[in-house]
């Protein structure tokens, strides 16, 4: 069995692969802050790459790490960095309260203070406010399927500042995040790992009504930015069905979506790490951020 501590120890380790993948190589990028993104409230931090020599305003990938909503760090997105940096993008990574600090919906509230405060100033950090991509693995994938499906549900904005930005993305990456954590849905979970992770982010009991508001597919429309969506076959803390189910109700509703099952893979590992697969999240940001591709 595997516990929740390791749970959060894999999938907030998934991104320090990327340094060492040869498919994402890089130099590292030639400009590096740090900086609080929220304006009120308890003080989070965002790392922002600039590439070298940038000029006007680039898309920007953002990045929000796993660890079952309670461990990780944001240093864990400095493995991707340069190699996004290469291609043209700004690249950030941020910390975002756990549910031992705050139970949600504070984890989604601190990720849309970031998009805000990035738009709010992306000329200082050379990005284009509408060129805004999001990647996450596990809690993180989450948390950006959130962000993507979220624009316009204003209580879950929170009060960190910002408020007369946009918290809207443009492009979602999602790596093996749970998308319906209501209680009807979870006995797709044979791990009580992963049922106790949801249980300290909601609080026990687990009201439905809140984890339905924490459940990506209760948002889902026509309207979604769109979304590629990786998925390991193996994966026993995450249920695969949990990807198929967000896929099926995108699709259904039109959207823009993409799912690749990564065939072998458990919750993350060096199969996501292949270059068909790095090649994919490639792929998929340059066509959507891409400004011959962005909507005027």
């Amino acid at each position: 069995m595997i516990s929740m501590q390791s749970w959060g120890r894999r999938a907030a380790a998934v991104c320090a692969v990327l340094a060492l993948a040869p498919a994402l190589r890089a130099e590292t990028p030639a400009a590096v802050v740090s900086v609080p993104y929220t304006a009120s409230g308890p003080q989070e931090m965002i790392d922002i790459y600039t590439p070298a020599n940038a000029a006007g305003a680039l898309p920007v990938v953002v990045y929000i790490h796993g660890g079952a909503w309670l461990g990780g760090s944001r240093s864990s997105g400095q493995g991707a960095s340069g190699h996004f940096n290469q291609q043209g993008y700004v690249f950030c990574s941020l910390d975002y309260r756990f549910s031992n600090e705050a139970k949600y919906p504070a984890q989604i509230e601190d990720c849309k203070c970031a998009i805000r405060f990035l738009r709010a100033n992306a000329a200082k950090y050379h990005i284009d406010p509408k060129r805004i991509g999001v990647w996450g693995d596990s809690a993180g994938g989450h948390l950006v399927s959130l962000l993507g499906l979220t624009p316009k549900v204003k209580h879950l904005e929170g009060d960190g500042g910002w408020r007369k930005q946009s918290s809207a993305v443009q492009a979602v990456v999602d790596w093996y995040g749970p998308s319906d954590i209501v209680p009807s849905s979870m006995k797709t979970y044979t791990n009580p790992a992963g049922i106790d992770a949801i249980t300290k982010l909601l609080g026990d009991p687990i009201d439905p009504k809140l984890a339905a508001d924490a459940s990506p597919i209760t948002f889902v429309s026509k309207s979604a930015p769109p979304f590629l969506i990786m998925h390991g076959d193996k994966d026993s803390l995450v249920p695969v069905a949990q990807s198929q189910e967000l896929y099926d109700a995108l699709k259904a509703d039109g959207a823009d979506v993409t799912l690749k099952i990564v065939a072998g893979a458990e919750h993350g590992g060096s199969q996501f790490m292949l270059p068909e697969n790095t090649g994919l999240v490639d792929s998929f940001f340059a066509r959507v951020l891409k400004p011959e591709n962005v909507k005027k």
